[in-house]
Formats: C-alpha cells, structure tokens, sequence
C-alpha cells in the first residue's frame, strides 16, 4: 500500500515533515488534536490538496501529481469528515457513484453497489431514499460507496464522529472484518477507546507534523502524546 509519505504543505493547516511507511493489509488510526493536520494529510493523498513538495508513493509507483480520479483508479477510496450522502437519490444510487468508477454499465455498477450495500447492512433499505437514514446509517451508506470503488486503501475521516455507542460498535466490527478481508485501512478517529479497541498502529500528528508512531499502548502511554493530544482535549 503507501510506502513512503514525505509531505510539506502550505496553508491554514500546514501538514509538515510527515514521512510514514503502511503495509498492505495494515489497520492504522490516525488521531491528533483538532487542527493537527489529519484531514489535511488525507487531501494529499487522495489528490484534493496539492503539496508543495515530497513524495507518496502507492504500490512502487509515484502519484503525488496524479489527479484525485487517477489515484481512485488505483485503489485509494475513502470517506469524507462532512457527510456526503446525496439524500435525493436512493441509498443503492449513492453507493452506484462509487461503482461507476470500474463498472460503467447500469447493471454491474447496480450490482457491485448492492455487495458493498451488503457488506455495511444497508442492502435492506437499497430502494429507499437515502435523507431517510439516520445518520449511523449514513455513515455506514458513504464506506459502502468507498467499498463500491474497490478500493485497496480505504482512508476512513472520522466516520464515527456523533454515533452511540451501539452505532460505533456496529463500525468497529465493520472495520475490523474488512481489515481482517485483507483491505488496507487508515482510520481518523478521536475516540481512543475505538483506537485501543483496533489493537493496531498508530499514527499521531500534531501541529501537521509526525509526533508517535507505534502500537496503540506505547503510542497512547508515550508522555508527549499525553501532553499534545490528551492533556489538550481535557483543557
């Protein structure tokens, strides 16, 4: 999957001197303080931001200057901080956009998106009109649209953000059997008993540089962790 990130990007959050390596198959969270760079990083690797510098490079190959739809095609799919359901369209419509990037034609983009609908729960509900879901289900319906992309690295922003906790639940096993399925998954998260719960790696920003890098038990008891990210949530 991503070998190498080396990033220096310009802006109101600068992400900064963040060099990682993931392994095909790896389940990575990503957390940090509000405005330490995480969505950011995400834009970059998936094309939205242009950096000014730097590499990434995904399955031996540099795609740093290539277009969000190129780095789609090779296998970079993910979800949005904001919710990006299309509430007029049906909830098999919504997951058919991610489809159509492999399979043009109506009926194999209907079908694919019917399997992702399957894998998140939501093939019950196809036919409906997707402003009726609550907003679990919504969550749920925008990884079944990065999953109709066929992607080999999912990047997941905080797509448990404003869940109960039996919402959560149903997404961390989610994940965890999509990973456990073989995808490669980078997981923005802030709350870090999903993050213990992933029992993965770890990957901390803060101020958009790379601050801990490690298990979740080294990563979370490690002081400077404590101090940027935990000791600031609680100021």
């Amino acid at each position: 999957a991503i070998e190498k990130v080396t990033r220096r990007f310009g802006g109101l959050v600068a992400v900064r001197d963040v060099s990682f390596s993931i392994g095909a198959g790896d389940l990575v969270s990503l957390i940090g303080p509000n405005g330490a760079g995480k969505t950011t990083l995400f834009n970059v690797l998936t094309g939205q931001l242009a950096p000014s510098d730097g590499q990434i490079r995904f399955d031996g190959q540099e795609i740093g200057r290539r277009k969000p739809n190129e780095r789609a095609a090779l296998g970079l799919g993910r979800t949005f901080q904001i919710s990006q359901t299309l509430t007029s369209l049906s909830v098999l419509e919504n997951a058919m956009i991610g489809a159509f990037l492999r399979h043009p034609g109506l009926n194999e983009a209907a079908e694919r998106a019917w399997q992702a609908l399957e894998k998140v729960g939501l093939s019950a509900r196809a036919q409906e009109q997707a402003g009726h879901l609550t907003l679990g289900e919504r969550r749920r319906l925008e990884v079944a649209r990065a999953l109709a992309m066929q992607p080999r690295l999912l990047l997941l922003d905080e797509v448990m953000a404003g869940l109960n906790q039996t919402e959560v639940t149903r997404i961390v096993d989610l994940v965890k059997g999509l990973n456990a399925e073989g995808l490669t998954i980078i997981v923005i998260e802030h709350n870090l008993k999903v993050v213990r719960a992933f029992a993965s790696r770890v990957l901390v920003l803060d101020r958009g540089a790379l601050l801990a890098d490690g298990s979740a038990g080294e990563v979370l008891s490690d002081q400077r962790v404590v101090n940027a990210y935990v000791g600031r949530a609680r100021a």
